[in-house]
């Protein structure tokens, strides 16, 4: 059955993040050939709005207000919920960030509806939406469907792929008034602690390091590695406690969960919380003195060496092979 779709785009220092794309994605493999209506919710969103018609919106609402410039839980979900009366759709779809993770359950107790979270692949089957999940730290995945009311569920991101861009699709853009009152929380200031770069959430390609590095300066090789592959840096707890790096770049159970296309882990021993932050990557390689680390029990390669060596000369070879391609 089709079905019309809301789906939340989120935005990033002024630009789309690429979640808001494969959420779109997921949103019209929901819908089975209806409608996907994109959501904008901020100060300043409308010139955002073509982007999200070609990669597959049919239609994009946006809520402006300068009480939005910032996440407050208050005003997106009077912003969200606002749309979702005006709309009423079948279906809900949003983004398993950190925005997603905080707004979703508050609009679906709002709506006295069901949640699936973490969603990492969905397809139809027997006339429902199966959609699959992790479960156990990652260690076993369930596959769940919605028998009654509305479906609501979020996507882990880099796990649902976008749909190819189309620059020749249109759609309608319009704009809904929402008076956004009663603020509990009011942003002054945003101190970001996060590295310059690409998100960690949302990189194809991580270098994570762990207590191996010994230091700050240690994770200097990390970066230079994941400036030439065009990714992110992260952290194993381990790394964080020991103030080798801020706790913005932790990877694992009570960090960011990543599912990147390839994981380079450095000096990372493997403990159980921090697999359950990444063991879903698509490539994972261990780079460790030590053959017996857990991390080599989940790895696809695995390096047993002295990261100080193995990272620089991972580093220049990845170089050459930029220069030739």
């Amino acid at each position: 059955m089709s079905r019309k779709v809301v789906v939340l785009g989120e935005t990033r220092d002024g630009a789309l993040r690429n979640v808001s794309f494969e959420a779109i994605a997921a949103g019209k493999t929901v819908a089975e050939g209806g409608e996907v209506v994109a959501v904008l919710v901020g100060e300043s969103v409308g010139a955002l709005t073509n982007d999200l018609i070609h990669y597959g919106a049919d239609r994009v609402v946006t809520v402006e207000d300068a009480k939005l410039a910032s996440y407050t839980p208050d005003g997106f979900s009077q912003a969200v919920l606002a749309v979702i009366d005006a709309e009423s759709p079948e279906a809900l779809v949003f983004g398993h960030t950190s925005l997603g993770k905080d707004l979703s359950p508050k609009i679906a107790s709002k709506l006295n509806s069901g949640l699936i979270s973490d969603v990492t692949a969905i397809e139809s089957a027997g006339g429902n939406i199966v959609f699959t999940r992790p479960i156990y730290s990652g260690k076993a995945f369930e596959k769940k469907i919605v028998t009654d009311g509305l479906i609501f569920a979020s996507v882990r991101p880099n796990n649902i792929t976008p749909l190819e861009k189309d620059e020749s699709r249109t759609g309608e853009v319009s704009s809904l008034s929402v008076e956004i009152k009663d603020l509990r929380t009011i942003v002054k200031e945003v101190v970001r602690k996060a590295t310059e770069g690409v998100d960690l959430s949302e990189a194809k390609v991580v270098i994570a390091g762990g207590r191996g590095v010994k230091s700050a300066e240690g994770f200097e090789p990390l970066k230079e590695l994941a400036n030439v592959l065009g990714g992110a840096v992260g952290a194993s707890r381990g790394a964080c406690d020991a103030d080798y790096c801020d706790y913005s770049l932790q990877i694992g159970q009570t960090g960011k969960v990543v599912t990147p296309d390839l994981y380079i882990a450095c000096g990372i021993s493997g403990a159980i919380q921090h697999l359950a932050g990444m063991s879903n990557s698509k490539v994972i390689v261990a780079i460790n003195k030590d053959p017996e680390a857990n991390i080599f029990k989940v790895a696809d390669y695995g390096i047993v060496g002295d990261l100080f060596d193995v990272v620089p000369m991972l580093t220049e070879e990845f170089k050459k092979l930029k220069v030739n391609a």
